[in-house]
């Protein structure tokens, strides 16, 4: 049975745990806020740009059957050879965020699995889908670049990167598709895992095709050389964006959890310690009212 001091110390524990998650929600509530607003600001143009771009991947099959070659861009290519996919892993730095990776991790463990025994190219953003790659990895599986630490601190120089690579490996490995896993954010209480395809830029849905004529100026061709590339990055950065507001929500939740577990146990120790301190102090009493009377008698 626990001493007083024993109950004592396990109360001093929890109190310093109970400090220390306050303050991890307090400095991910201000830093969540900050991510908000920034996702928020850069959405409006990054789905613009990506309605703008499926339309054009929508003419994109009017090329294929009028069999213009000479204007058919690879990012817009959906008769490439199958095969050869590409998986992009957008996880957090850090840990203390409830289920936040394990249900990336959990996705990215089931798209794996159906291209089992297939040669797959990976790009990983983040420490922990670092990590479960390094744990993960195959004779099949190439790891095309790692971005850790990069997270709360995104910037488009880190989306830069990435897209370059995810593009040049799409064109020189002839890679059939490349496909995004990231949480995103949908509001402070609630994130949402997204397999996003990222290339082949997929058309627009049946129902929403417009079929619209665009006129080019200077010309097609390069207007895509110079645009397409401009939309996946900012699709990249976007993902970025959603994914860091999406982890600092869920840390926020998380610590919000942790801090009324420990002040519900602290309670409960604080009730145990004067539950036993009444009993020490009763048992005291009847030891004295005991003697006094067997010196009476």
């Amino acid at each position: 049975m626990a001493s007083l001091m024993d109950i004592r110390r396990k109360i001093k524990s929890v109190k310093a745990t109970e400090q220390i998650t306050r303050a991890m929600k307090m400095v991910a509530a201000a830093r969540m806020r900050r991510s908000q607003a920034t996702i928020l600001a850069a959405r409006p143009f990054a789905v613009k740009m990506e309605e703008l771009v499926r339309q054009l991947a929508d003419l994109q099959e009017e090329l294929e059957l009028s069999g213009d070659e000479s204007h058919l861009h690879p990012f817009l290519d959906h008769d490439r050879k199958p095969g050869r996919d590409a998986l992009v892993l957008v996880t957090g730095d850090k840990g203390l965020c409830g289920a936040f990776n394990t249900n990336l991790v959990r996705q990215a463990v089931a798209w794996l699995r159906e291209r089992q025994g297939a040669e797959v190219f990976v790009a990983v953003a983040g420490r922990k889908g670092r990590d479960f790659l390094r744990r993960v990895k195959s004779a099949d599986m190439t790891i095309l670049t790692e971005l850790a630490g990069i997270f709360p601190r995104v910037s488009y120089a880190h989306a830069e990167l990435l897209g370059k690579v995810l593009m040049d490996a799409f064109i020189e490995k002839g890679l059939s598709g490349v496909t995004v896993i990231y949480n995103e954010f949908k509001s402070v209480a609630q994130q949402r895992v997204v397999l996003h395809p990222l290339l082949p830029i997929p058309p627009l849905e049946p129902g929403r095709s417009s079929r619209r004529e665009f006129s080019y100026e200077p010309g097609r061709k390069e207007l895509l050389a110079a645009l397409l590339p401009r939309y996946v990055k900012a699709q990249i950065y976007r993902i970025l964006l959603e994914s860091q507001a999406a982890e600092l929500a869920a840390r926020m939740n998380a610590m919000d959890s942790a801090s009324k577990n420990a002040r519900e146990l602290r309670e409960a120790l604080n009730l145990d310690l004067n539950r036993k301190r009444q009993a020490g102090i009763t048992n005291e009493i009847a030891e004295l009212v005991g003697g006094a009377e067997a010196l009476v008698s």
